[in-house]
């Protein structure tokens, strides 16, 4: 299922330069500018309170944006960059990049993991590790996923979770080629010492 589109609200700013977005901050915004798709770089400016919102709300920068802009049309972006003060740890400039509807980009997309009481492994106490909990994946900025799901149905304790494992929309790939590691079943700290309690008895009775 794709994910609906958040707007974000931004106003076109006068100028570039220092002193414009010195300006723009002083005016509770945050500077930033929109490149990409043939066109003229767009200069704006979000109001601070709601960036810094949505910035600590999480997953901004793997959320593609409906940019609302007064008087001009409205445009699909992905934040391509934030730079923050080195102090406060505070927004200062943010860049975003057009999109077209068929355009290919690399997101991060959330981990569902879903049938806890189906894994028998869970079910003898074993701790499900979640290695990935985002996997970055080349979407289609018209149908981003709201999240890729693992059935943990039938999954035993040492059993480990691969991106292969996993199917994938469609029209959707890892950034990586490589097979690697979303999760695993780990024992219980009780089993995992009397394993290694009977490995170290083991390896006595091997040195006697």
């Amino acid at each position: 299922m794709a994910k609906e589109i958040p707007d974000l609200v931004a106003e076109a700013r006068a100028g570039t330069g220092k002193g414009a977005a010195r300006q723009a901050r002083r005016e509770g915004k945050v500077p930033g500018i929109v490149y990409g798709d043939g066109k003229d770089p767009q200069p704006i400016q979000i109001e601070f309170n709601s960036l810094l919102t949505k910035l600590r709300a999480g997953r901004f920068m793997s959320t593609l944006w409906n940019l609302k802009v007064e008087g001009q049309d409205d445009v699909r972006v992905v934040c391509r960059g934030v730079q923050r003060d080195v102090v406060k740890d505070l927004p200062t400039h943010i860049d975003f990049m057009r999109l077209h509807r068929n355009t290919r980009v690399n997101l991060f997309i959330h981990v569902n993991f879903e049938n806890h009481d189906a894994a028998p492994g869970l079910k003898r106490g074993g701790t499900l590790v979640v290695v990935r909990p985002e996997v970055e994946l080349v979407v289609t900025a018209s149908d981003i996923p709201e999240q890729i799901t693992v059935d943990l149905t039938g999954k035993q304790i040492g059993d480990t979770i691969h991106i292969n494992d996993v199917v994938l929309p469609a029209g959707v790939k890892p950034t990586i080629d490589r097979n690697f590691v979303i999760a695993n079943i780990a024992a219980p700290s009780g089993l995992r010492s009397a394993d290694n309690e009977e490995a170290a008895a083991e390896g006595e009775a091997t040195e006697a």
